[in-house]
């Protein structure tokens, strides 16, 4: 049989193999079209979700907050700010190509995703070692501010891109834009051209110019670097950097960009931050504790009184020593704040020295030296000798730089002896003392070293002024608030104040022994200069060489408690709480207490038993205001005391004591403190 013939091999093509960028080639087309059906997907299915354009319109991003004093004023309104909805029509051109041109130039012809933009950020990631450029688009950014954060994640970015392209699907160029420029930050609260047109300018964005357009498309890229009110320098000269943009992306031509001069366009007087600042800085913090809405506009209802509070800030102002800072806070009689005054100026300094400073008291601390004695048994007439004394090494010692012999309580608290308020505290206890001024509201921490009565530890002034209130309150423990209520844009109510139970601090007549102190120290001791015409009672407080001075007191149910110093600590001239914290004081309570009926307090006025002879007052020599003593007690670097005889000293009454058991009782404690009292 014969055999087919084998064809021969030889001249037949060979078969082609793929090498291996061949093979990567087509793995990579793929790949690609794998990802270009899912980024399909993924679009589409963003696409799917987007809202309406309608609905786009009426979401606002943040929470707009008006705060309303006592009588309804809006005070201060806070949040994003936004104008008047301008269409595409209706927004100058030289606005829209201005932001075009400094922020997205290819705008018109990308889908959302500028690749070259991309590859431009990238390239000088690299050159740079970090990115500088973002290169998101217009649409990329306000997908991220209509749905995103501004996390700097890369999932956050991929999230940022598929919206983008969704957008850009969904609705046309012109629409984007009208969304854009309607909803972008341009600082200080203003969201949205016509926001910011009014803000800067003082007109609606339809009147702006190319100046301003200008001005004002050079903000998106760092709003608080480049505001004109804060920064007018920057904000020219990057309104110079977008003019150049428009140049070279040709919709201005240099003739025209030359005749643009942005430094001379006119701002808009920038709205005067006063006082009311440093309250509603330490009133807003509490709202998340008292609501949960974050979202929509709300009203909060406050207790601030206008009147006061410019009383309050005329008085430190007024009387507040050259190159010191003054402080005041002013309470009602259920703790409502009604003026609060932190600094002699908000605008150069936010710092709250009514809630956040913590100074040492002074002689103002002796409030709870003699609440404590009180308590245990001592009275206003409870007689002990002024003489020296030594404990453990500590000799305190009075400004008068004399020892008075027997004296009565009411005259050791009017001139402020210190002798005698360190053998209150070697007899009651410092730790008593101590736990007083934490049962009356001292949240720092009190030591208990025998110097400590004369108010070494550092406290707060409005919590200081809380403990004064507390005595007014006739022993009844006052809270300080300063949110009364809030309610809805619609007016629905979402938080109600509601006055705590009482909580007794001290008995009755312990606070009534004490106003009796505090209003004799006004009428005969250091704290003169803060009478009225009306029954005030309070206290002088002055620390080492003169570096803090305070006025605590009250009057026609208003606590008012006033301090001045340094913010560095530094000594002032010449400041003792018995002068210009207390005319700042009366200042003050003058306008405070105007339309208020004169309230006479439940002890009468007895003047201490050496303000009866004019000559044995001279005795005394000033009222003591402390300032020959240190932090620790100690006589400053200097002190002489004046050399004049004393009179023989005589043995000091009895005092009578308390034992724990009755103090239980009379408080009402069964064993157990009030809460968040230790003992």
């Amino acid at each position: 049989m014969a055999r087919r013939p084998t064809p021969s091999r030889k001249g037949s093509k060979p078969e082609k193999k793929l090498g291996w960028f061949g093979k990567l080639f087509r793995i990579g087309l793929v790949v690609a079209l794998l990802g270009m059906i899912g980024v399909a997907a993924a679009v589409g299915m963003a696409y799917q979700d987007l809202p309406s354009y309608a609905a786009l319109k009426k979401s606002p991003n943040g929470q707009m907050i008006r705060v309303r004093a006592n009588d309804g004023t809006v005070i201060v309104s806070m949040g994003p700010v936004y104008g008047e909805w301008i269409g595409y029509g209706d927004i100058p051109d030289d606005m829209v190509n201005a932001m075009v041109a400094v922020e997205d130039r290819r705008y018109r012809s990308h889908i959302g995703v500028d690749p070259i933009g991309i590859a431009r950020s990238f390239k000088v990631r690299f050159e740079r070692g970090r990115f500088v450029q973002g290169g998101s688009t217009i649409t990329q950014q306000l997908a991220r501010n209509l749905f995103l954060t501004n996390d700097r994640t890369w999932n956050r970015k991929l999230r940022e891109m598929l919206l983008a392209m969704a957008l850009e699907a969904k609705f046309s160029k012109d629409e984007i834009l009208e969304l854009y420029l309607n909803r972008v930050y341009f600082g200080g609260g203003a969201y949205g051209i016509d926001a910011a047109s009014r803000k800067f300018f003082g007109h609606p964005a339809t009147k702006l110019s190319l100046a301003e357009s200008s001005i004002i498309a050079g903000l998106v890229k760092a709003p608080s670097n480049y505001s004109p009110t804060a920064d007018a320098k920057a904000a020219i000269g990057r309104a110079g950097v977008v003019l150049a943009t428009m140049v070279d992306t040709g919709v201005l031509t240099p003739g025209e960009a030359a005749k643009v001069d942005p430094a001379a366009v006119k701002l808009a007087p920038e709205e005067k931050q006063n006082s009311v600042r440093y309250f509603t800085d330490w009133a807003l913090p509490q709202l998340d504790l008292l609501i949960t809405e974050t979202e929509a506009p709300i009203d909060v209802w406050t207790t601030l009184d206008l009147t006061m509070q410019k009383a309050g800030d005329n008085a430190i102002r007024a009387n507040v020593p050259k190159g010191a800072q003054g402080a005041l806070v002013a309470l009602d009689r259920d703790g409502a704040v009604r003026a609060m005054v932190g600094g002699t100026d908000y605008v150069s300094s936010i710092y709250n020295r009514a809630t956040q400073a913590v100074r040492q008291p002074g002689s103002a601390f002796k409030l709870f030296v003699y609440l404590a004695a009180l308590e245990t048994g001592y009275t206003t007439d409870t007689k002990m000798v002024d003489e020296e004394i030594d404990i453990n090494g500590w000799k305190p010692r009075n400004s008068s730089g004399r020892f008075s012999g027997e004296v009565d309580l009411r005259t050791a608290f009017t001139y402020s002896l210190n002798t005698i308020a360190a053998k209150i505290g070697e007899d009651v206890g410092t730790s008593a003392i101590a736990e007083m001024a934490r049962r009356f509201g001292i949240s720092t921490p009190v030591n208990t070293m025998p110097s400590m009565v004369l108010g070494t530890s550092d406290t707060r002034l409005i919590d200081l002024t809380r403990a004064y209130a507390a005595v007014a309150a006739k022993g009844v423990a006052v809270q300080p608030y300063g949110i009364t209520k809030v309610t809805s844009e619609g007016g629905r109510v979402l938080y109600q104040y509601k006055a705590q139970e009482p909580r007794i601090l001290v008995e009755p007549y312990v606070a009534a022994g004490m106003t009796d102190l505090l209003q004799t120290a006004v009428n005969a001791g250091t704290g003169k200069a803060a009478q009225i015409g009306r029954p005030v009672a309070g206290k002088t407080g002055t620390t080492s060489s003169n570096k803090d001075g305070w006025f605590m007191g009250f009057s026609s149910g208003i606590t008012t408690g006033v301090w001045m110093g340094r913010d560095d600590a530094r000594a002032v001239r010449d400041l003792q709480g018995g002068r210009a914290p207390a005319r700042a004081f009366a200042a003050f309570m003058r306008v405070a207490v105007a339309k208020r009926p004169i309230e006479q307090f439940d002890t009468k006025v007895t003047l201490p038993e050496w303000q009866l002879d004019t000559e044995e007052e001279a005795y005394f020599g000033d009222p003591d205001e402390g300032q020959f003593v240190d932090e620790n007690g100690n006589p400053v670097e200097g002190y002489e005391p004046v050399d004049r005889p004393a009179p023989a000293p005589a043995d000091p009454a009895p005092s009578q004591s308390m034992d724990d058991q009755f103090l239980d009782e009379a408080l009402g404690r069964d064993g157990v403190p009030p809460a968040g009292v230790p003992r």
